[in-house]
């Protein structure tokens, strides 16, 4: 006769084998059958069995125990672990936290890729990024830290870059400047001098009148939050078919995307001193479709790639689409609905009120608001925690 306690702990080791093997994909019943396990040799047993069954877990554990030790081979290996991480952001489960396998390759090519010149160095960039990426999720010791910090901070070498979105940045200063100095000149022009009165009356007055001016804002937020709302604007996944240099601005690539329209839209990004041309062929990308369309030096433009860049702009990517995600599918946005713009007014200005809102958060997945970029397969992403998306 079993008894009580003894019933609720079979139970509760069902319940704990059912929800492991459910996480791992494995089938319950063969653990369920070995009831007289405790629940440490159980789970041991459902872990072990999930990476022996894990063929891109084994696939990379193979990587890292047949890695060269030789210059010209480890080069090599570095340069299709470089190839692979062209659409991901880390090497198992396609999304972006880093598994036990990110662990065991990132331990396996560090001591090779320190040792790497400068020149090397710039022929890998994915593999710098990622590595910056795991070794700013993990604590991997003094040893590491020491060899990262003295003789190779993993950040890529690449070159700064004044973006349109500085220039509009210092024009607004300077509009918002002249505003503010306008009634001044007004009042010297004028030779008038400021009145100082202090009867009740007038004191009331503009005791009114500035309660009048606290009081109309608050009729504006409706407007400016339809303005505002994401839900305007067309993000869809698309896959980059081809790229090419702009023939006449050596800071564009010209691509051709596909959205699942039965062709390719054409678009110009100034992603030239970021990314090849080879390293955006095939790859996935989220991209804005209802922009109007226009020519950024005599070649015309179809939309605009979203990509996500640091404080000074001197790491740029495009946003990670994960493994699974639709050709063509549209990035939601949970808790915001709406309908999105035939196409952009650009007099309206919208995609510049809304891009402020676009961020990465500290876990570098894309957001409006802190609201993360869904498809059907999970949320965008990229290496970049906190940084902005444009």
């Amino acid at each position: 006769m079993v008894s009580a306690n003894g019933g609720l702990s079979l139970e509760r080791k069902r319940a704990i084998v059912s929800a492991l093997c459910k996480s791992r994909s494995l089938d319950a019943s063969k653990f369920l059958e070995d009831e007289g396990s405790d629940i440490k040799s159980l789970s041991v047993n459902i872990m072990k069995t999930a990476y022996e069954n894990n063929e891109e877990f084994n696939k990379w554990v193979a990587f890292a125990e047949n890695f060269p030790s030789d210059s010209a081979a480890c080069l090599k290996g570095l340069s299709q672990l470089n190839e692979y991480l062209i659409n991901y952001s880390v090497l198992v489960g396609g999304g972006y936290r880093p598994s036990d396998a990110d662990i065991i390759v990132f331990s396996t090519v560090h001591p090779y890729v320190v040792s790497l010149p400068n020149t090397d160095r710039n022929k890998l960039p994915h593999v710098m990024r990622w590595m910056d990426y795991i070794q700013s999720t993990h604590d991997f010791g003094e040893l590491f830290e020491k060899i990262v910090l003295e003789k190779a901070p993993f950040d890529p070498p690449l070159a700064k870059q004044t973006t349109k979105v500085e220039a509009e940045v210092s024009t607004k200063k300077v509009e918002s400047s002249t505003k503010k100095a306008a009634p001044n000149a007004k009042a010297a022009n004028s030779g008038a001098e400021p009145e100082k009165k202090s009867d009740s009356k007038q004191a009331t007055g503009k005791t009114e009148a500035a309660t009048e001016k606290k009081k109309l804002p608050e009729k504006v937020p409706d407007d400016k939050e339809k303005e505002l709302s994401v839900t305007l604007l067309k993000i869809q996944v698309g896959l980059i078919r081809k790229a090419s240099k702009h023939p006449s601005a050596d800071s564009l690539l010209v691509e051709e995307i596909d959205v699942g329209e039965g062709k390719c839209r054409q678009v110009v990004s100034g992603l030239a001193k970021y990314c090849s041309p080879d390293e955006l062929t095939n790859r996935l990308v989220v991209l804005i479709t209802n922009v109007k369309p226009g020519k950024l030096r005599d070649v015309v433009s179809e939309g605009l790639v979203l990509c996500a860049s640091n404080a000074d702009h001197t790491v740029v990517e495009p946003l990670i689409v994960p493994q699974g995600a639709k050709l063509g599918e549209c990035i939601t946005f949970s808790g915001h609905e709406g309908k999105p713009e035939d196409v952009l007014n650009p007099k309206k200005k919208q995609l510049d009120k809304i891009t402020p809102n676009l961020f990465t958060d500290d876990k570098g997945v894309a957001t409006f608001k802190g609201v993360p970029f869904m498809t059907s397969a999970g949320p965008c992403t990229s290496t970049i925690p906190n940084g902005s998306v444009k």
